[in-house]
């Protein structure tokens, strides 16, 4: 769950520099920065090799016409490179296993918990994996139905400010629990993945409009009882999430919900940007809004919305083109906040982080190469940051042509 904040200033830690990404070689920390020393763990094949050395991919095999592109498996196909990885522990992991919103008054929330879980994932990093795991099932863990409560301020007591949980960070955490259980052969991870996907299914999932479709959280959108209808956010859509939560509890009708969320992004469509807000009101008819009580932004949240398509190999072009076209006006590669009851821009992106969306777009969508300054890694704010390694990630397990 995410609050619209400020870009946030930059973080003087370690710069990286990512080169010949086509034979998925070089990463270096930039001349007199040392990148910090990874955390210790056992040996995992393809790690530990020379310093800066970026680990061989397994070839993407060809999926021909199909609109999915690449594989759906994380495991061997690619590891996040250990002097990036560390960059970004330094910047966002305190040794308590929270990771830290720096653009939001350090506070730390159930989206943040399964990014980070899941870029351990990426990093074969089981230590700071369970480092992380670890606050947040002590810490965030709390509520009745085996969902994490999203919101954690450090100057606080109780830290928890908001029992209420975040769809987003369930499927995150869940996500990252059953990829860490096939990656490092751990039935404890695989359990805990099963039991929060069920407590997904029970508590996010609606059955409404004649289709399931996710809630943000448990409380707060649905107002179904009261003769309205139901707040939804489309970024909460995690597909590649889907596809490994069905693999594990495939009694549950995960495609339907990858149904849903594509019909809804395709369809929430406002001003003259056709581009959905944040926060969307389905109508007990079934008509799409931007939600009342909500800022009507295309903002933060929807930012990662083709981040999410792509990474799931779901590259329609109709869907992303109105995406695309508002971030490359004018020639441009910034991603925009747009206010879709007036059509105005309210902020362009200028982070490398939020650039490097774009840039996912045109490589997706034209085949357009990553520019060199994207190719590049040094910690700006958490989410700009964290988009970035996500970006990055799916950029060489998926589309390794832009390279």
């Amino acid at each position: 769950m995410r609050a619209a904040g400020a870009i946030g200033r930059r973080i003087a830690t370690c710069a990286v520099t990512v080169a010949a990404w086509t034979a998925f070689a070089v990463v270096t920390a930039t001349a007199g920065v040392s990148a910090p020393a990874p955390v210790s763990q056992a040996p995992v094949p393809g790690v530990g090799r020379s310093a800066g050395q970026f680990p061989a991919a397994s070839p993407l095999p060809a999926q021909g016409a199909s609109p999915k592109a690449g594989p759906s498996a994380l495991g061997p196909t690619w590891v996040l490179p250990a002097p990036v990885w560390a960059a970004w522990r330094q910047a966002f992991l305190d040794p308590s296993g929270r990771v830290v919103d720096t653009a939001n008054g350090g506070i730390s929330h159930s989206e943040g918990q399964g990014y980070g879980l899941l870029l351990a994932v990426y990093a074969q990093d089981r230590a700071s994996f369970d480092q992380i795991w670890t606050f947040t099932f002590t810490e965030l863990l709390i509520r009745d139905d085996g969902l994490p409560a999203w919101k954690w301020v450090p100057n606080r007591t109780p830290h928890v400010a908001d029992i209420n949980n975040a769809t987003d960070g369930d499927l995150l955490i869940a996500w990252a629990l059953a990829e860490a259980g096939d990656l490092w052969h751990d039935p404890r991870y695989l359990d805990a993945a099963r039991q929060m996907a069920r407590a997904i299914w029970k508590v996010d999932v609606r059955a409404f409009d004649g289709r399931n479709i996710l809630v943000p959280g448990a409380t707060g959108f649905d107002h179904t009882a009261t003769g309205g209808g139901i707040v939804i956010n489309p970024s909460y859509w995690v597909f590649e999430a889907f596809e490994k939560l069905a693999l594990i509890e495939p009694s549950l009708d995960w495609k339907s919900l990858e149904a849903s969320g594509l019909d809804l992004i395709q369809r929430a469509r406002f001003g003259s940007f056709q581009l959905t807000s944040d926060w969307v009101s389905i109508s007990s008819e079934g008509e799409l809004s931007p939600a009342k009580g909500f800022e009507p932004l295309f903002g933060y949240n929807s930012l990662r919305i083709p981040l999410y398509l792509l990474a799931a190999g779901h590259a329609d072009r109709e869907r992303l083109r109105p995406i695309f076209q508002a971030w490359t006006r004018n020639g441009g590669d910034r991603p925009l906040i747009v206010d879709v009851d007036t059509s105005t821009i309210v902020a362009e992106l200028s982070e490398p982080g939020y650039r490097i969306q774009t840039a996912l777009l045109a490589c997706a969508l034209n085949d357009r190469p990553i520019p060199s300054d994207l190719r590049q890694f040094q910690p700006t704010s958490y989410f700009a940051s964290t988009l970035h390694l996500l970006a990055m990630t799916t950029i060489a397990r998926r589309y390794p042509q832009c390279l």
